[in-house]
């Protein structure tokens, strides 16, 4: 079970895959990291050494802002941003899409369910 930046990653993947399991690292991070330590990217994460772990472990912490410091670093460009009052802050407060796109129709990751509208009221009965 290999463990780096407090993630465990997937033993069944490729470890070219499996790092990407890591908050902040995408695909070509990942190769960067890879071709840095000297590990083959088409090994799998259970057949990875302990030396093999263990360069990996060190050169994602020394060289990369991950995980949880990576997460705190944006939220506070959030807060940061919402508390200077900037368009993008007032975006990000009222919980709509921060970078141009367009409200009448779609953005449903942001704004969440669609509420219908009250209905007619019915004619009360005899």
């Amino acid at each position: 079970m290999a463990r780096i930046a407090g993630v465990d990653l997937p033993r069944d993947k490729r470890i070219e895959i499996g790092l990407t399991y890591i908050f902040g690292i995408g695909l070509s991070r990942a190769q960067a990291i890879l071709s840095a330590t000297g590990v083959n990217p088409d090994t799998r994460v259970k057949d990875l050494s302990d030396a093999d772990v263990t360069a990996l472990r060190g050169e994602v912490e020394s060289n990369y802002q991950v995980e949880g410091d990576l997460r705190r670093l944006e939220a506070m460009n959030i807060k940061r941003l919402v508390d200077i009052g900037t368009y993008r802050g007032r975006r990000h407060r009222m919980g709509l899409p921060v970078r141009g796109q367009r409200t009448r129709t779609n953005a449903r990751t942001r704004r969440g369910r669609r509420q219908t509208v009250a209905g007619k009221k019915k004619a009360p009965g005899k």
